[in-house]
Order: structure tokens, then sequence, then C-alpha cells
């Protein structure tokens, strides 16, 4: 435990100085894809803690992380901008507003109790069977996002969401965020966690409880991409159910499965290098002069670019940069 105290110290400190640099030499356009960087920091994370240590594949990540946007987006905006977007809300939804405080809060709190009871059927599957749920739970989300228009506007933008957030507050959050799921890797339950993914039936023989361990890291997962979806959510001031779907989940998976997914330091690794490394091939799309060669446009080289990195860091090191290793590791000796 005090090693991840140590390794959770070092990463914190990784992101403040980031934030700072960003803060005083950014552009506002630098600005905001940090705060992007950060927002996905979140997301990688969150997805850590369930599939890093339980290794089940998770992909209704960006759902959880929709539901806690659009949950404290409805409570949070003005009454009387609901009234123009949402004239058909139901359940009275258009008629109060309340603090971004206590809109963040319920919106944790009603992603949470979503994450369980998804959680009650997820954690009792393995392998493929664990997947295909998941990827279930995604449609059958996006698809409530998109088609109930009188509560979430569908590919139109939800609009009016106070912008209460700014670089330091989603810093902050990042730190708290790095020492939560690090204590609990470096936890009783994250150890008996790991030790389940790896020999389930000896775990299970030597008493531990793997359903209500895969629950537990489940719902923590889910509340942190509620987290996630409100420091989105409180920064733009405009959301729309486009974002919280395959592109994001496949952009998330692939920070965490370069970086190493048994290892924060590992989500953490891979979130910056994917954030900024896509910027830079983003660029070469269009077309740039580049050492006196005039490239071609290539629109779509982002995706391929994604998909590259999935496959050849499965292929060639499946473990993830970091592997097993955290951050302390290549400081303190055993």
């Amino acid at each position: 435990m005090n090693r991840g105290l140590v390794g959770a110290s070092l990463l914190a400190l990784v992101l403040v100085i980031i934030g700072v640099v960003a803060a005083y030499f950014g552009t506002r356009y630098q600005l905001r894809l940090v705060y992007s960087a950060y927002v996905n920091l979140l997301v990688v994370l969150g997805l850590q803690v369930f599939m890093g240590n339980a290794r089940v594949t998770n992909l209704s990540h960006s759902a959880f992380m929709g539901i806690g946007a659009y949950a404290a987006a409805i409570c949070v905006t003005p009454q009387n901008i609901k009234a123009i977007s949402l004239p058909d809300a139901p359940w009275g939804l258009n008629t109060f507003a309340l603090d971004p405080v206590t809109s963040a809060l319920i919106a944790i709190a009603v992603t949470g109790l979503i994450a369980f009871l998804v959680g009650i059927v997820i954690v009792r599957l393995s392998g493929i069977g664990a997947t295909i749920v998941s990827l279930a739970v995604l449609v059958i989300i996006h698809s409530l996002f998109l088609y109930r228009t009188d509560i979430f506007k569908g590919n139109q933008a939800f609009f009016g969401i106070p912008q209460v957030f700014s670089l330091t507050s989603v810093v902050i959050l990042a730190v708290i965020v790095v020492f939560a799921t690090r204590l609990f890797r470096e936890s009783r339950w994250g150890i008996a966690l790991r030790a389940s993914a790896d020999d389930e039936v000896g775990a299970s023989t030597m008493g531990v409880n793997i359903y209500r361990l895969r629950l537990i890291a489940w719902v923590m997962s889910g509340v942190l991409l509620a987290i996630a979806g409100i420091a989105y959510a409180y920064y733009l001031g405009t959301i729309s159910a486009r974002p919280f779907y395959f592109n994001h989940v496949f952009l998330t998976l692939a920070m965490l499965i370069l970086g190493g997914m048994r290892t924060i330091t590992g989500a953490v690794l891979g979130c910056f290098l994917i954030s900024f490394g896509l910027e830079w091939v983003r660029w070469l799309e269009t077309g740039p002069l580049l050492l006196g060669i005039d490239l071609p446009e290539a629109l779509g080289l982002s995706g391929i670019a994604l998909g590259a990195v999935i496959v050849l860091t499965m292929a060639l090191r499946p473990g993830g940069i970091m592997g097993e290793r955290e951050i302390e590791d290549f400081i303190l000796k055993s």
C-alpha cells in the first residue's frame, strides 16, 4: 500500500505538471485538447478498475459516461432553457433546475444504480459472454439516447449546460481518481480480484467471493465513468449522443491496451500518448507540407492509426508498454 501511495503521488505530480504547463503556455485550442485528454484519462482509469483487474473486456464504458453526462445536464440546465429544448420531457424533468454539485451527485447515484443492476448479470459471465453483454448494453443505452428525443435530444445538441469546470477542475479530479484507482489496485480486494483473473478456480478454493469483487469493481468503474461524463458536460456546455458510442469506445480501449491494462501507470501513459499522437495524425490527414513534400489528403488516417495501435500492441506486446510495472518500479528497488 505504501508503494501504491508513492506511485500515485508520482503520477499526480506528472498530471499537475502537464496541467500547469498547458495553462500557462497553451493556446485556447491546446487547452481544449489537454482538457479532452484529461477527460479521456478519467474514462480509461474507470475502465481499468474493472477490465484491468478482472481481465474481463468491457465495451459499454462510453454508455455509462453518457448516462452521467446526461443525468447531470438534465438536472443542472436552467428551467427556461429546458422548456425550449425539452418541451415534451416526461416526469417533470423540464420543470426544475439544481445546482451543479447536487446535479453531479444525482448523476453519480443514477449511474451507480444502473451499473449495479447491469453488473448483477455481467459479473456472472466471463470471456466472450461478458464482452457480448457489455456490447449489448452499449447499443441499448445509445439507442435510448438517440430515440428518446423528448429526454436526450438524440443527435441534436443538448445545450444550455452551465460551464462550471476548467482545466484546474479536471486536473484535480484526475489526481483524486489516480489515488482512488491505485489504492483499490493495491487493496485486499484488488489483489484478490487480480488473483481470481489469473486462476478463478484456485481463488474460489481459497475463499475469494469472485462475483462480489467483480461487482464492486464494476460499480466503482461505473461511478468513475459518470464523473468523466460530468466533467465533459460541465466544460463543453453542450452534449449529444454521438460521442458516447463506438468511436469513443475504441479510442479509450486503445489507450488502455497500449499503456497496459493491468497498471494505473499504463492507463495514464497510453491515454496521453494516443491523445497527443492522434492530434499529429489528424494534422497529417489534412495533407500538410512536410520536409518540402506536399503530402496528399489522407482522410480516415486517424482511424487506421488507432486500429494499428490495437493490433500491433496485442500482437507484439499483449501486456502493453508497462506490462505489470508501475511508475515507482523504476525508482524504488525491491
